[in-house]
C-alpha cells in the first residue's frame, strides 16, 4: 500500500483515535455470547448521541442503529458487525489487556464494532445518499448462531433490508489489503455423536462378544472414504473424528464406544451428501459386525457464500481505497465458519476479509496472544462508508 493515505481514507482519519479508544475499551471488557451487556450499552449510547433510531434486544443483546439519507427514498442495506469474545485466557500484557479472566476478544470483534461505530460516526454527519443504513451489532457469532436468533427474533421483519454485508479481519493478508470472494468464503460447521452398542465380554475371550471398539475403527477409517472417493476432487470437505469412548479397562471388552466429530463443506450438495454417506457407512459397518450404531448429526452454521453481483461491487469499493493490485479477488476460501451465514441465505449481499497484517509478529485468531491491528480501523470504516455511497447513491 502507497505510504500516502488514499483520499478516500481521509475524511475517516481523524475519527483514528476514537476508534482506537472504542476498540481497546471493549477489547478491556470482554464479554462472550449473549452476555455482551456493557458492550451493547456502549454501542447503543454512541449510536443515540449520533441521531440514529436505536433498536435493541433482537438476539437478546443485538442492537441496530437506523440512520435515514437525505436524499430521499432508496434501498436500505445492513452492515454488520459481531460483538462477543472468546472463552480464552488472554496472554497479551499490554495496558488493555482482558479484565476479565477467561474471556478475551481473540478474534477482533471489538474491531469490527469499532470500525462499524466509525463508519455510523461519519456517515450520521454526511448523509448524502438515498435510502437507509441498518448498523447491525450481532451477539453470540462465536459458535452461538447470534446471526440466526436476531433473525428468528424478527430483525428483518423489522428492519426489510434490501442487501446485507459483513466484514472481518484476517491475520495472514497484510496491512492495506482486501480479500473478496465471488461465492463461497467459509464453510459450514456441522457436529456429530455416533453411538456404538455392541455385546460387552472378556478381552481374552472376543469371539464371545460384539466389540464396539473395533466397530469404531472400521468406521473412523471408513468416514475418510467419504471425502476422497464420493466428494468430487475439485471440491471441498472436511470429515475430522476428535473424540472417541469406550471401555474402562485393560481386559475387558466394552459394551458401547462413542465417536463424536464435526464436517466442514463449502456447498449445500456437499454437506447433504457427506450426512448420508456417513449414515449409510455407521449403520452398516455396524450390522456388519454384529453390533447397531446411531449417527445423531446436528446442523451447525451453513456455508457463508456470496452473491456474486455484491461480491463484485464490493471488489470495486475495496478497490478504490486500496487500489487494485491490494485486492485480492476469488482466493481460497477458509474452512472456518461464520454465523453472517444465516444473512446471507436471507438476503443478497457479501462478506469480505481486511488483512489484519502479515509477518512472524502477527497472530492468527483464537490465539491468546492476538490483538486486532488498530493501524487498519479507518481504513475499515472508510470501506463502509464507501460501500454505503456506491449502494445509494
Amino acid at each position: 500500500m502507497s505510504t500516502n493515505t488514499p483520499l478516500a481514507i481521509q475524511p475517516l482519519s481523524p475519527l483514528h483515535q476514537q476508534m482506537q479508544q472504542w476498540r481497546r475499551e471493549i477489547h478491556q471488557y470482554p464479554e462472550t455470547a449473549y452476555e455482551e451487556f456493557l458492550t451493547s450499552d456502549k454501542v447503543a449510547e454512541i449510536l443515540g448521541s449520533l441521531g440514529l433510531t436505536v433498536d435493541r434486544g433482537l438476539g437478546g443483546t443485538g442492537v441496530v442503529g437506523l440512520l435515514e439519507g437525505e436524499l430521499g427514498e432508496g434501498p436500505m442495506i445492513g452492515l454488520r458487525a459481531d460483538m462477543d469474545a472468546l472463552h480464552l485466557n488472554e496472554l497479551n500484557q499490554f495496558e488493555h489487556r482482558s479484565c476479565h479472566e477467561g474471556k478475551m476478544h481473540g478474534c477482533g470483534h471489538d474491531g469490527h464494532t469499532a470500525m462499524l461505530l466509525g463508519a455510523a460516526s461519519h456517515l450520521s454527519r454526511n448523509r448524502q445518499f438515498r435510502g437507509s443504513i441498518c448498523f447491525i451489532f450481532q451477539p453470540a457469532e462465536e459458535g452461538h448462531a447470534g446471526a440466526r436468533k436476531m433473525i428468528e427474533d424478527g430483525m428483518f421483519e423489522r428492519f426489510p433490508m434490501d442487501q446485507v454485508y459483513g466484514m472481518h479481519n484476517w491475520p495472514g493478508l497484510e496491512q492495506g489489503r482486501f480479500a473478496v470472494h465471488p461465492g463461497a468464503v467459509m464453510a459450514s460447521a456441522d457436529t456429530f455423536t455416533i453411538s456404538i452398542t455392541g455385546q460387552g465380554g472378556h478381552a481374552a475371550m472376543p469371539h464371545q462378544g460384539v466389540d464396539p471398539v473395533l466397530v469404531a475403527g472400521q468406521i473412523i477409517s471408513a468416514s475418510q472414504s467419504i471425502v476422497s472417493r464420493n466428494i468430487n476432487p475439485l471440491e471441498s470437505g472436511v470429515i475430522s473424528i476428535t473424540q472417541m469412548e469406550g471401555g474402562d479397562t485393560h481386559n475387558v471388552i466394552p459394551e458401547q464406544a462413542t465417536l463424536k466429530g464435526t464436517v466442514r463443506t463449502l456447498a449445500p450438495e456437499q454437506r447433504e451428501l457427506i450426512q448420508q454417506r456417513l449414515r449409510t457407512l455407521v449403520e452398516n459397518i455396524a450390522a456388519g459386525f454384529g453390533a447397531q450404531a446411531e449417527l445423531i448429526y446436528r446442523d451447525g452454521y451453513p456455508a457463508t457464500i456470496n452473491t456474486p453481483d455484491n461480491a463484485e461491487q464490493c471488489r470495486r469499493v475495496a478497490a478504490s481505497l486500496a487500489g487494485d493490485e491490494n485486492v485480492d479477488w476469488a482466493i481460497a476460501p477458509s474452512m472456518g465458519a461464520e454465523d453472517f451465514a444465516f444473512m446471507l441465505q436471507q438476503k443478497p449481499g457479501a462478506y469480505i476479509w481486511i488483512g489484519n497484517g502479515a509477518g512472524p509478529d502477527c497472530c492468527a485468531l483464537h490465539n491468546p496472544h492476538y490483538d486486532f491491528n488498530d493501524e487498519i480501523l479507518p481504513l475499515g470504516a472508510s470501506y463502509w462508508v464507501a460501500l454505503s455511497y456506491q449502494l445509494l447513491s
